[in-house]
């Protein structure tokens, strides 16, 4: 089973996500995503497999998402993934990917519904 998840070793949550993975046993390729950030055919590709907008998946509570005014709502989502893709620290984490689906491990446990 190919497995990738997005993580943030920082983040309680996607350490959680990636220890739930390791007891089953699964090997996920684990992409860091602060250091290497999905390009935008990558996010988008990520948005449609979550089944999210743009705004849906940005961390609202950091610092940029206020300095850049990001809570605008006529920002297009072509603004939003263009903010993300230049600060992925507003990506939310952590995101599985497996089979053709994704989902967002808040909590941990909602990633078994596409294992």
């Amino acid at each position: 089973m190919d497995i990738k998840i997005y993580h943030n070793p920082h983040c309680s949550k996607s350490r959680q996500t990636l220890e739930l993975l390791n007891d089953k046993d699964l090997q996920p390729t684990i992409i860091e995503y602060l250091n290497t950030p999905p390009d935008k055919p990558e996010l988008k590709d990520i948005l449609a497999l979550l089944g999210l907008k743009p705004r849906d998946l940005m961390r609202h509570k950091e610092q940029v998402y206020r300095e850049m005014n990001l809570d605008n709502p006529d920002l297009s989502d072509e603004a939003l993934i263009d903010a993300m893709i230049q600060n992925p620290i507003l990506i939310e984490r952590p995101i599985v990917i497996t089979n053709g689906k994704a989902a967002l491990g808040r909590p941990p446990e909602t990633i078994l519904e596409i294992l």
